[in-house]
């Protein structure tokens, strides 16, 4: 019997979708990453392979309200991420997913994003 495990298998998904999507000076890559207790959001030069701006679920801000990888923390990072993106000069970005679906909390951080003025 042949198995394949499911991490290795989420990488292929990631590889995919890095075939496709890449992120420039002008548009960088907003990479989001949700673990089981934090989401990590980056956006990404990958002429450069430099990270222009991060956020996550661990910074003392978000740690004094207790977020975690759930909608309303999704939606929070979100709409947080997208003004400083904004203050940091980025406007446009291509949204990377990191191998999960686009519904729950994807879908939730993509919309809060776009709400906070992120265009993609």
């Amino acid at each position: 019997m042949n198995t394949i495990s499911k991490a290795s298998l989420l990488q292929k998904r990631r590889w995919r979708i890095r075939k496709k999507v890449t992120g420039t000076a002008l548009r960088p890559r907003l990479s989001v990453r949700f673990t089981t207790k934090h989401i990590y959001a980056q956006a990404i030069d990958d002429d450069k392979g430099a990270t222009l701006v991060f956020l996550g679920t661990l910074d003392p801000e978000f740690r004094k309200q207790k977020l975690t990888a759930n909608l309303a923390g999704a939606k929070a990072l979100g709409v947080a991420f997208a003004l400083k993106a904004k203050a940091a000069g980025i406007a446009s970005v291509v949204f990377d997913r990191s191998g999960a679906l686009y519904h729950g909390k994807v879908k939730v951080f993509a919309d809060a994003a776009r709400e906070g003025g992120l265009q993609f």
